[in-house]
């Protein structure tokens, strides 16, 4: 885990705290916005919490639509946050309520982002605390590494583990990823419901970007 000074948590809780809007969803790569701002993505398994990280980030309760149905988000969503830089949602993988075609379709679109986007600082790749990495994360994983996107991994959901268990998920999910050539070396443990791991993200975008207030 990175450390942070008390400065750049406060910082970075106050950059977060400014205006976020949602700007749109794009279906195709040509939809787009210009690469004008930084960008930082969240990717991950559908229904691992993107939306509610997201929402939680910015202390916003609906900016990102938290949804029960997985693989609801079949767009590359973009959020502005006061004009300084974009919050990018990726489709969410690994379920199988579409067709291939379907899941196929969204899910190129993500990778042609992750190809493309001169603006992209990194991806944060969400993992549930409870299961840790799976054989379905994998994909992704190795396409990040060729797509040679820096991306970082955020536990998720960490309340609902019993007390000690995140720190093992997180010892684990450090070593997994090891020796992947565009890993960030740093896992962040959260949970979007409690607040948990909030404040050092927020810093760890902050600084990733370097965006200041």
């Amino acid at each position: 885990m990175d450390d942070f000074t008390e400065q750049e948590l406060e910082q970075a809780r106050i950059l977060f705290a400014r205006p976020a809007t949602f700007v749109m969803g794009a279906a195709k790569i040509e939809q787009l916005p210009d690469p004008d701002l930084p960008e930082i993505a969240f990717a991950g398994r559908s229904n691992v919490g993107k939306s509610s990280l997201i929402n939680g980030l910015v202390g916003m309760h609906k900016l990102a639509r938290a949804s029960n149905e997985p693989g609801r988000t079949r767009e590359v969503n973009f959020f502005d946050l006061d004009g300084r830089m974009r919050l990018v949602d990726l489709p969410g993988y690994g379920w199988a309520k579409a067709s291939k075609a379907t899941v196929k379709k969204f899910q190129d679109l993500g990778r042609d982002y992750l190809r493309g986007r001169v603006t992209l600082k990194r991806v944060y790749l969400l993992i549930d605390a409870r299961h840790g990495l799976k054989k379905v994360d994998d994909e992704a994983l190795d396409a990040l590494d060729l797509a040679a996107v820096s991306y970082q991994i955020v536990l998720t959901k960490a309340d609902k583990l019993k007390k000690g268990e995140a720190e093992k998920v997180q010892a684990a999910t450090l070593k997994a990823i090891s020796k992947r050539p565009a890993a960030y070396p740093a896992v962040i443990v959260t949970s979007a419901e409690k607040g948990d791991g909030l404040p050092d993200l927020r810093a760890e975008i902050m600084r990733t970007t370097g965006v200041t207030i």
